[in-house]
């Protein structure tokens, strides 16, 4: 279902809001959506004007009204509600402002009553790597099989799940939400906000080490997951992941009475049987949950496959249709970002295939995105290019974890390195010349150095943390050609 689609399901009637938020109500009106962006808000959305470390949405309430919004969730009056800055408009004009005390308790207070009023099942995902792709699985999973509400993009935090939640019709039958952390004690919250019927925990790795004394409390801060589940709830857990047995210990510590594991492991409920991968697709057999299925991913990453088990798991643990929910992963395509692959055209007419893996970087996902730009083969007398960037909040390990890469990028045959960043300089310093393409802290300026060497058949990945600006240079490397 798309965006829209699910937007004019959305239904929050003025006395459905009043009552959610505890404030008085202003007149009868209804709201098909929910925002806190005036930038992206829709037509009948309701604006909940939120004031961060940056922005403060009181600010753009005017802009919010005049661009559809049918009411403003507040907690004072905003500077901007003035007949000038309306351009002769006035107040009576607009819609209704929603007076509260703290607009963020607001937001939380929204997305509880929309959990409250949903009776279908809920699925809630988190882990290291791999969130938004099985998220985005889970989507595909269940559409047909019913009204699917799924956190759109990045909306994992603190501001995202409960606006998520906002956005969930009362007649979703399934809805799916990401949950995501960089510090201790904030997963727990979102979870008790979610309540869950059942978690998937994908993996969990040294990531955000910069905010952790250990990967153990890493462990333990996505075990707070386990205390949102709804009673009978059921954890799905990677069973191949080495901190499974802390993982497992910490659901069942909370109560949790029925633990699925996925992966290989002979005591997997959810079991890989067979793989075959060619050309970046895959062929499956497992057994999930007692029953035997046989399906395709057609998107590169053995982890894509390992991911897909718990989705299963998943659908057969909510009395979803199995054998249709495995049939329709052949249709799983990757995010913006997040391993997206494109073929442009150069002017001389050679074509060049990118791999857009810009959005996230971490160890792991780094050794995943190394493994497919080794496994595929270049054409002719293509070469397999690396294009990496910043791992950011590794902590004081940082600088050995980029150095770290090398060895994988040796064992996948990687014939031209760039680097691009101050903690890729690790790297760098200790590449071969017979690797080295070129390296700038500045993106913009390795995005040139690239796009200056490519040739007929070259194959170039590019990865880094959002926040290394990578995105960058695959846009300008898109630029370059037809795709």
């Amino acid at each position: 279902m798309t965006g829209d689609m699910m937007h004019n399901l959305v239904q929050w009637s003025s006395r459905e809001l009043c009552h959610a938020l505890g404030c008085e109500g202003v007149g009868a009106w209804t709201a098909s959506g929910v925002s806190i962006d005036s930038r992206t808000l829709q037509t009948g959305d309701l604006f909940v004007a939120l004031q961060g470390p940056n922005h403060d949405g009181h600010d753009h309430v005017a802009r919010a009204f005049h661009d559809g919004a049918v009411a403003a969730v507040v907690s004072r009056q905003p500077d901007d509600l003035t007949e000038d800055a309306l351009s002769g408009d006035t107040l009576s004009d607009l819609a209704p402002l929603l007076v509260v005390g703290d607009t963020m308790i607001a937001l939380e207070d929204l997305g509880r009553a929309a959990r409250h009023r949903m009776a279908g099942k809920v699925i809630a995902v988190t882990g290291s790597v791999g969130k938004t792709g099985t998220k985005e699985m889970l989507r595909l999973a269940f559409e047909g099989q019913g009204l699917v509400s799924v956190s759109a993009g990045n909306l994992n935090n603190q501001f995202g799940v409960p606006l998520s939640l906002s956005r969930m019709a009362a007649e979703t039958d399934y809805g799916v939400f990401e949950v995501g952390m960089n510090h201790p004690g904030e997963i727990r919250p979102l979870a008790k906000m979610i309540q869950p019927h059942v978690v998937v925990v994908t993996s969990v790795d040294a990531v955000h080490l910069e905010y952790f004394d250990s990967v153990e409390q890493i462990v333990d801060a996505k075990a707070e997951i386990f205390e949102g589940l709804a009673p009978g709830g059921l954890a799905i857990i990677n069973r191949d992941n080495m901190h499974y047995p802390r993982l497992a210990h910490a659901a069942k510590v909370t109560g949790v009475k029925n633990i699925i594991g996925f992966g290989e492991h002979d005591d997997c409920q959810a079991r890989l049987v067979s793989l075959a991968q060619r050309d970046g697709h895959s062929r499956i057999e497992a057994v999930i949950c007692g029953e035997t299925v046989n399906f395709e991913l057609h998107v590169p990453g053995r982890h894509h496959v390992m991911n897909s088990l718990a989705v299963l798991a998943a659908v057969s643990s909510v009395g979803g249709n199995l054998q249709s929910a495995a049939e329709t992963l052949k249709g799983f395509a990757l995010p913006k970002g997040r391993g997206a692959q494109s073929r442009i055209r150069l002017g001389d007419g050679g074509e060049v295939l990118i791999i857009d893996e810009s959005y996230n970087a971490s160890p792991p996902s780094m050794h995943s995105a190394l493994d497919i730009l080794g496994g595929i083969n270049p054409v002719k007398t293509g070469r397999r290019i690396a294009v990496l960037g910043d791992m950011l909040e590794l902590g004081v390990s940082a600088p050995e974890m980029h150095r770290n890469l090398l060895d994988i990028i040796i064992r996948n045959n990687v014939d031209m390195v760039f680097a691009c960043g101050p903690l890729m300089e690790n790297l760098w310093s200790d590449l071969p010349d017979g690797l080295r393409g070129g390296y700038s802290i500045s993106p913009e300026k390795v995005a040139l150095i690239v796009a200056s060497i490519l040739q007929q058949g070259d194959v170039v990945m590019v990865k880094g943390s959002l926040g290394s600006r990578v995105g960058v240079i695959v846009d300008a490397l898109l630029d370059l050609g037809e795709r």
